[in-house]
């Protein structure tokens, strides 16, 4: 029987797939496998009954992925599940940007009493006037699932689509639309259009990219969304370039004290994955990482460890390691099989930065004792017998 717990609300529909050979519990200490949406991660103290953590979103910002990867704790998240969601919101925060949406209706509302609103909104609606997408430039820094789904929504709008990404996957190229320009200098992206929507992680050389230098170099009255992480602009720098008119909107979904109220800022609560649709698909894919990971060993779409497929185990016994990326480590654990008469027959060894793991289909099983002598290895975190 496996256990999980769910530090935040996760959608039935994923939790529903759970066999009857998994409990949910309400005690983090009786927990081996955790569902985490948004809360917070870092002053945890992990028991080590943990062995793998499901975020159900993108962002693993909340999560201590090296503290994790060191106990031999697996996170996984759920890449794409909510692209859609946060495409969609996109899109609407361009519109929003490009007409004045937002100051129409809070007129509508402060007038909402006077019984000649209609013909007032004839004569007000001039102050309210905007420009359309259509034929518009827009520049998208990152193509992974989102920046893919936005790029191509954009080509059907009638939009002018330049794409930057030195590291696209070749599943994120061949979803892309061929009218899509490539672009290999994020300075053209700065320097031709006339909207700018970045999503990349957020990294040490991704921080504060969006930054002085690089809004110096974009168009007048460009707009700027940032539905990916706050951190990714200088949000200082942005007011600066607001208030100087160099930039004409700012587009975030994530709301704090700098932004919120600023002139020429549009602030959304973090609704970008806030819909049914999204929380439902990325709790089913946590889920069945989380599943597939408890029962075969198996890792897909880890954070801090890398992928690791070997199917579901046909053998007598299968063991799963995880531990530094060192030299000679596979030699010393297939030393202790060999010592203790026991035959791999198949194995698989990946690794990522400073980890690694392994997987181990073995022809006998194994003793509590060959665990031990595995576990006392230099370098090794964690090991878990499958079957």
């Amino acid at each position: 029987m496996f256990k999980y717990n769910c530090l935040n609300p996760i959608a039935n529909v994923g939790l529903d797939l759970f066999t009857e050979n998994y409990e949910k519990v309400e005690a983090l200490e009786d927990a081996e496998a955790i569902l985490v949406r948004s809360a917070s991660m870092h002053d945890m103290e992990l028991p080590q009954t943990v062995e793998a953590i499901a975020r159900a979103g993108a962002g693993v910002n909340n999560i201590p992925l090296d503290k994790c990867a060191e106990k031999g704790i697996v996170v996984f998240n759920t890449p794409g599940a909510n692209a859609n969601g946060v495409k969609e919101l996109v899109i609407a925060g361009m519109l929003m940007a490009s007409r004045d949406i937002n100051s129409g209706i809070n007129w509508a509302l402060a007038e909402k009493d006077n019984k000649d609103i209609a013909k007032l909104a004839e004569k007000e609606k001039a102050n309210f006037a905007g420009s359309e997408i259509k034929g518009k430039k827009l520049g998208i820094i990152g193509l992974g699932a989102i920046g893919v789904l936005v790029a191509n929504a954009a080509i059907h709008l009638g939009m002018d689509v330049y794409g930057y990404d030195p590291y696209i996957s070749v599943d994120a190229a061949w979803n892309l639309s061929r009218s899509i320009k490539h672009i290999e200098n994020v300075e053209d992206i700065y320097r031709d259009c006339d909207f700018i929507t970045i999503h990349v992680p957020l990294m040490e050389k991704t921080k504060g990219m969006i930054n002085q230098e690089a809004i110096a170099n974009m168009k007048d009255d460009v707009v700027i969304l940032n539905f990916a992480r706050d951190l990714l602009v200088n949000e200082e720098d942005l007011l600066a370039a607001l208030e100087a008119r160099k930039v004409k909107k700012y587009v975030t979904d994530f709301p704090n004290t700098t932004v919120a109220g600023a002139k020429g800022t549009i602030v959304i609560p973090h609704l970008g994955a806030s819909t049914q649709e999204s929380e439902d698909n990325c709790a089913v894919m946590a889920v069945n990482e989380i599943m597939d990971y408890m029962e075969n060993g198996n890792i897909k779409n880890s954070v801090n460890y890398p992928d690791c497929d070997m199917g579901v185990c046909t053998k007598v016994c299968r063991v799963a390691v995880s531990h530094q990326n060192v030299k000679n480590m596979i030699g010393q654990i297939a030393s202790v099989f060999a010592a203790a008469d026991i035959n791999i027959s198949d194995m698989t060894n990946k690794s990522r930065g400073d980890y690694a793991y392994c997987l181990f289909d073995l022809e006998n099983n194994v003793t509590t004792e060959v665990i031990a002598q595995i576990k006392a290895i230099e370098g090794v975190f964690k090991v878990r017998v499958i079957k």
